[in-house]
C-alpha cells in the first residue's frame, strides 16, 4: 500500500505551507480597504478604546488647523453635491465640529483628532538636526576654492534651507534694490523689462539680479511665479558682448517647453538690445540647430541631451561661453540628467560664472553647487515659506474616484473662468478625461509627453493666446510655464510627491495675481493631503459654497 500523501514514484505531493496563512493579509485588507496603514495594537490598547489609541499618536506641527485636517469620508448612498445644501452650510460662529461619537454612522475617518477631542498642547520642540550648531547665519558657507569640507558644506546648506532665522530670505548678499532703475542696468535692457510688463522687481529679483550682473556665482531658491527666469535673463543680457556673435551664455532646462519659455523671455527682455537666442531641444531638426548655431547666436537655451549632442558634434563652440545657468536643477536631477550635466560642464571653460535656480533644493542639487561653484551668493527661502501668496487653496471631498468627473463638470458649469489647468497623474488619464469632457460639451485641449513636438507647440500656442481656455495635462507643465491669464488650477489627481504640489498650483496667480487651487480628494488621497499641508505648513480648507466669488 502506498503511503498517504505520496505519489507512486515517491515524490511528495504539493501541499500548502502550514506555517503560512495566505488568506490572512487579504482578510485584513477587506476589513477596511481604504483605511490608512496603522500600527498593530495590543489587547490593552484595544481596551482603552479609540480615545486612548488616538492620544498615542504624534502631535501635529504647531499652527496646523486640526479641525480642517479632520476630513470625513462617510459613505453616501448617492453622489454628494459639490455645493452643500443650506442646512449643511458652515455656521458663521467659529464653533468646532461635533465629535465622531455623536454620529450614528461615522464611517472610515481620518485618524487625526479634531479640535474638540484634543486639549491644547504646547508647541512641540524642534526635531534634532544633524547639522552642526549655527555660529552665524552665513558664516563659513562658501567653499574656499577647491579645498573645503564637503560634508560641512552640505550640512550648513541644508540647515539654512530647513531651519534658519525668522526672516523670509537667507542671503549672503545684503544689497536690496527696490527698483529696476537702481540696479545699474543698461538703458535698452530697462526698456525691455518695462515693455515686458514688469513695474517693480519681485523679492527674489531685488536680491538676485545685481550679484548675477556682477559676475558672481549665484544660488537662488524661491517659489514658482516669483520671477526667477527674468532674474537670470536680466543678468545674462546685462553682461553680453553684443559685438561678438558667439555663444556667451548657456542655459539648461529640464523640458522642451521650459527651454522654449526661457527663450521667449530672453528675446522679449533683450528686444532693444538685438540679442540672438536659440533653443536647442529634442524633437526638432538637428540640421536646423546646426545651421542656426553656425550663423551665430549670443545665448543658447536647451535641454541637456540636445545641448550635449551639439557640443559633441562641435556645432556649439564653448570657447566664448562665460555664463552657465541651471534652471529647475532639482527637476533635471530627478529626470536623470546628472551625468549629462557633469559631461557638459567638463567641456566648458574653467573660468565661468555659474547660476543655479530652482524652487526646491534637494541634496543632489546641493552637490552640484558644491562641485561647480566658487563662493556662491546664496539667496534661499525657508521651506516653510515655500507657499504661494495670493493663491487660495481648497479641497473637495469627492468620496469616490468615479465621482470626480461629475464634480468637475459641476464646477465648470458654476464658475466663470478665464483660463484653467487640470492636472492628472498619467498620460492615459489625460486622453480619457479629455474625451469625457468633450462628450459633455466642454471645450478643452490636452497635452502630454506622448504627443509629438509640433502638436504640443500648437496646443500651447493656442492656450497662451487664449483661444483655448481649459488645458488638461500631466506634470509636464508643472514647472516654469508662464501663462499669465490662468486663474484656476484643479488637481484632478493629487501629485504623487508633495514637492510637485507647489509647481502645479504655481501655474495660477503668476507674479502676484490672484489664483485659486482646488484639490479633488478621495479616501485614498487623505494621507497625501495631510502630507502636503505638513510639508508646506499650510491649511487647505474645504471648498466653500461661494467659490464663484473667489475668481
Amino acid at each position: 500500500m502506498k503511503r498517504a500523501g505520496r505519489r507512486a514514484d515517491g515524490a511528495q505531493l504539493n501541499r500548502p505551507n502550514q506555517t503560512q496563512s495566505p488568506r490572512e493579509p487579504s482578510q485584513r485588507r477587506k476589513r477596511n480597504p481604504t483605511r490608512l496603514p496603522q500600527r498593530d495594537e495590543t489587547r490593552d490598547e484595544r481596551e482603552r478604546g479609540r480615545e486612548g489609541n488616538e492620544s498615542s499618536r504624534a502631535p501635529l506641527p504647531s499652527g496646523t488647523n486640526i479641525s480642517r485636517l479632520s476630513l470625513s469620508f462617510s459613505p453616501q448612498p448617492t453622489k454628494p453635491s459639490l455645493f452643500p445644501p443650506q442646512e449643511r452650510a458652515p455656521s458663521p460662529l467659529p464653533t468646532p465640529p461635533p465629535p465622531p461619537t455623536n454620529r450614528s454612522n461615522p464611517g472610515p475617518r481620518s485618524r487625526i483628532r479634531s479640535a474638540d477631542q484634543r486639549a491644547p498642547a504646547p508647541k512641540p520642540p524642534d526635531p534634532p538636526s544633524s547639522s552642526p550648531p549655527r555660529a552665524s547665519a552665513m558664516a563659513g558657507m562658501a567653499p574656499e576654492g577647491s579645498q573645503f569640507d564637503a560634508k560641512q558644506y552640505d550640512s550648513k546648506m541644508t540647515e539654512l534651507l530647513n531651519q534658519g532665522d525668522t526672516g523670509e530670505f537667507f542671503t549672503s548678499y545684503d544689497e536690496v534694490h527696490e527698483s529696476f532703475d537702481d540696479m545699474g542696468l543698461q538703458e535698452n535692457l530697462l526698456r525691455g523689462i518695462y515693455a515686458y510688463g514688469f513695474e517693480k522687481p519681485s523679492a527674489i529679483q531685488q536680491r538676485g539680479i545685481v550679484p548675477f550682473c556682477k559676475g558672481l556665482d549665484v544660488i537662488q531658491q524661491a517659489q514658482s511665479g516669483t520671477g526667477k527666469t527674468a532674474t537670470f535673463c536680466s543678468g545674462i543680457l546685462q553682461q553680453l558682448d553684443y559685438g561678438l556673435v558667439e555663444c556667451q551664455a548657456l542655459v539648461l532646462a529640464p523640458t522642451r517647453e521650459l527651454a522654449q519659455q526661457i527663450e521667449k523671455v530672453m528675446r522679449a527682455l533683450g528686444d532693444y538690445l538685438g540679442v540672438k537666442v536659440h533653443a536647442c531641444v529634442g524633437g526638432t531638426s538637428v540640421r536646423e540647430d546646426q545651421r542656426i548655431l553656425a550663423s551665430g547666436v549670443h545665448v543658447v537655451v536647451g535641454t541637456p541631451g540636445r545641448v550635449f549632442d551639439m557640443l559633441r558634434r562641435q556645432s556649439l563652440r564653448p570657447d566664448n561661453i562665460k555664463m552657465f545657468v541651471l534652471d529647475e536643477a532639482d527637476e533635471m536631477l530627478s529626470r536623470g540628467f546628472k551625468d549629462q550635466i557633469y559631461d557638459i560642464f567638463q567641456l566648458l571653460p574653467s573660468k565661468i560664472q555659474v547660476g543655479v535656480f530652482s524652487a526646491t533644493m534637494p541634496p543632489e542639487a546641493l552637490e552640484i553647487t558644491r562641485k561647480f561653484m566658487n563662493k556662491p551668493v546664496r539667496i534661499l527661502v525657508k521651506r516653510d515659506e515655500l507657499t504661494l501668496e495670493g493663491i487660495k487653496q481648497f479641497y473637495v471631498n469627492v468620496e469616490k474616484e468615479e465621482w470626480k468627473l461629475d464634480t468637475l463638470c459641476d464646477l465648470y458649469e458654476t464658475l466663470a473662468i478665464t483660463q484653467s489647468v487640470i492636472f492628472v497623474n498619467t498620460r492615459r488619464k489625460v486622453d480619457w478625461l479629455t474625451d469625457k469632457m468633450r462628450g459633455r460639451d466642454h471645450t478643452v485641449s490636452a497635452t502630454h509627453g506622448d504627443m509629438d513636438q509640433n502638436t504640443r507647440d500648437i496646443i500651447m500656442r493656442e492656450f497662451r493666446s487664449g483661444s483655448s481656455r481649459v488645458l488638461i495635462t500631466t506634470d509636464l507643465l508643472a514647472r516654469g510655464i508662464d501663462v499669465q491669464q490662468v486663474s484656476l488650477v484643479i488637481n484632478y489627481d493629487l501629485p504623487t510627491q508633495p514637492e510637485n504640489y507647489l509647481h502645479r498650483i504655481g501655474r495660477s496667480g503668476r507674479f502676484g495675481r490672484k489664483g485659486v487651487a482646488i484639490n479633488f480628494v478621495t479616501r485614498e488621497d487623505e494621507r497625501m493631503l495631510f502630507d502636503i499641508q505638513k510639508f508646506y505648513n499650510v491649511v487647505i480648507e474645504e471648498l466653500p459654497a461661494n467659490v464663484a466669488d473667489l475668481l
